[in-house]
């Protein structure tokens, strides 16, 4: 019985390796490995063989949902038409705050929409799931998967260009410093002096004293005083000159080259693939008829180089080009098949459709 602080979380993947990570990856958030299942129509582990939980008893893929949603649940259809046409599904059984990481990260590992799928689905004719309708071959599935993820509705491709702004910013370009200093020159300028000297001359007299002189027969003193005149210097400031410092602002107009870069979208109407089936056939009459394998054992060949052929990563290349790049992807997608026996048969495909046989 489910603990009651438990839950289930599942995750749809388009390949089986995709789901097989993230169950491991789920194991290292301390999931026991029993409580992880993992259910697809296609393996690629050695032998087939997954360590995650498979569903073997009674019901097989188809009773494991119908147990899980209970019966009747349209969900349960859902998945189980999802895994037909080739998508894996992760489904465990967690606590609570184990079941919140684990939807996180499947999110983060490209978990699809299981809703969104559905009404892709319905565009093709889908209505609900048929426990008679076979499941897809690993080519259709491939077919299917490479659909959605190279066209979907409402993609965008964006067209980005850039565009030029010329602004403006000052910049020190240089300047004047005025300052002043004192200096000292030598000047010279004449001065005329004047100078007065007393001089006392003795002149001989004999006479007798006049009437009017008798008051000089007595004691006296005469003080005649001598001047002279010096330079006097004295120094004035005055203002000669006047160095006034401004600005005054010009405009020019400077032309900008530089280059922009935009994006450039180009929509190629891509042609209606042909059907080449005659083509495979006659090539396998000739060269394959008495190898022992069968035409039906060697059409997925033929229908795998078809469709690397239309491949956008090997568009305009050479077979040289890519061969061991398709031999490491068929070896990856196809693990029971042998490169040997198989290459001949994509070889041809692929030159049939790309032009070059």
């Amino acid at each position: 019985m489910m603990a009651q602080n438990s839950c289930t979380v599942i995750g749809v993947f388009d390949d089986y390796g995709s789901a097989e990570n993230v169950a491991r990856d789920l194991e290292g958030l301390g999931i026991p490995k029993q409580s992880i299942h993992v259910k697809s129509n296609f393996k690629t582990g050695a032998a087939g063989r997954s360590d995650y939980g498979e569903e073997r008893s009674e019901g097989g893929i188809s009773g494991f949902f119908h147990r899980l949603f209970g019966g009747g649940h349209e969900d349960s259809g859902h998945y189980d038409e999802a895994v037909r046409r080739g998508s894996a599904v992760v489904a465990v059984v967690a606590l609570t705050e184990q079941a919140d990481r684990a939807a996180q990260m499947m999110t983060d590992r490209g978990a699809i929409d299981i809703d969104r799928r559905v009404e892709e689905y319905r565009k093709l004719g889908y209505d609900e799931y048929d426990a008679n309708a076979p499941a897809y071959s690993r080519e259709e599935a491939v077919r299917e998967r490479n659909q959605y993820r190279d066209v979907k509705e409402g993609t965008s491709v964006p067209v980005v260009e850039e565009e030029l702004e010329v602004g403006k910013r000052e910049v020190l370009r240089g300047g004047v410093r005025v300052y002043s200093r004192v200096v000292e020159k030598p000047v010279e300028q004449s001065v005329e002096l004047r100078e007065e000297h007393v001089r006392v001359e003795r002149r001989p007299v004999n006479r007798a004293l006049e009437k009017g002189e008798a008051d000089r027969f007595r004691e006296q003193s005469i003080e005649v005083t001598e001047t002279a005149e010096e330079p006097v210097v004295r120094k004035r400031a005055r203002v000669r000159e006047e160095v006034v410092v401004g600005k005054e602002t010009t405009k020019r107009t400077e032309n900008i080259h530089d280059t922009v870069r935009r994006t450039e979208v180009e929509v190629e109407p891509l042609k209606a693939r042909e059907d080449y089936s005659d083509d495979y056939r006659r090539d396998y009459d000739a060269n394959y008829a008495r190898s022992g394998d069968t035409y039906e054992a060697m059409l997925p060949a033929y229908k795998y180089g078809s469709t690397l052929a239309n491949d956008a990563r090997y568009r305009g290349k050479n077979w040289s080009d890519v061969e061991d790049e398709v031999r490491t992807d068929y070896l990856r997608n196809n693990p029971a098949s042998s490169w040997d026996r198989m290459k001949g048969a994509i070889r041809y495909a692929w030159e049939r459709v790309t032009g070059k046989r």
